[in-house]
């Protein structure tokens, strides 16, 4: 059974009481707050593993508070809300979530989308003991110039400063760095980050690259490191 704790901040009680239900049959722990000031305060007192925020609350609203918990973490974050135009999903993924889900919303898919989170944050943030290196663990470090990607520690540094990167920004970074000069389309970009089918996401991956672009790169209108291939996709240069 899952030991990872998963912190739900929604104002609704039955939202937060049908979420917890599935995921605690799923045997993951569970932590229940009604606004964002609540949800900080598990934050500063709890190992959470995940996140997931409804927008529209009281006290402080799930836009202020992903701001406020992207400022020293990077665990992921699942919007919910009941707005469903591309602005509102936009507006979520550019404060630094990592994935947006609409209400109404089928709890299975909701669970579905916490698993695949959980799967990538976890695989970025465990550091192998093993004395051995293995391929994987060679290709623990990758330097393009002055970025430096320490995939172990989800580490992202640009002329020796940190860059705080969310799992998914981290997760596109590393397939394009790991891949030098390869192009990559909206849609290979989606199904290998997010590891399901391409389904009118091509929003969701440009919020991202533009984050990408401005916590990477000196002038994002011009970038460095992600380039675009009009038509095509984006690609990193060695």
């Amino acid at each position: 059974m899952s030991q990872e704790t998963i912190l739900i901040i929604d104002d609704e009680k039955e939202i937060r009481d049908l979420i917890g239900i599935y995921l605690t049959n799923e045997g993951y722990n569970v932590l229940k707050a009604e606004d964002g000031v609540d949800g900080l305060n598990y934050l500063e007192n709890e190992v959470v593993h995940l996140v997931v925020l409804d927008i529209m609350m009281p006290r402080l609203d799930g836009i202020q508070a992903c701001l406020k918990i992207r400022e020293n973490r990077n665990v992921p974050i699942i919007m919910l809300s009941a707005k469903s135009l591309d602005m509102d999903k936009i507006m979520g993924l550019t404060t630094g979530a990592d994935d947006y889900v609409t209400k109404p919303f089928q709890p299975l898919e909701l669970v579905a989308r916490i698993k695949s989170q959980l799967r990538r944050y976890l695989r970025f943030n465990q550091i192998d003991g093993n004395p051995q290196l293995s391929t994987t663990q060679q290709m623990d470090a990758i330097s393009i110039d002055e970025l430096f990607i320490k995939v172990s520690t989800h580490e992202v540094t640009v002329n020796g400063k940190e860059i705080k990167l969310t799992p998914r920004e981290f997760a596109i970074l590393e397939l394009l760095a790991r891949n030098p000069g390869v192009v990559f389309s909206t849609e290979k970009i989606y199904e290998r980050v997010w590891n399901e089918p391409f389904y009118e996401s091509e929003n969701t991956i440009m919020v991202h690259i533009r984050n990408l672009r401005e916590k990477l790169e000196d002038n994002p209108r011009s970038p460095r490191y992600i380039k675009t291939v009009w038509g095509v996709g984006y690609k990193i240069e060695q």
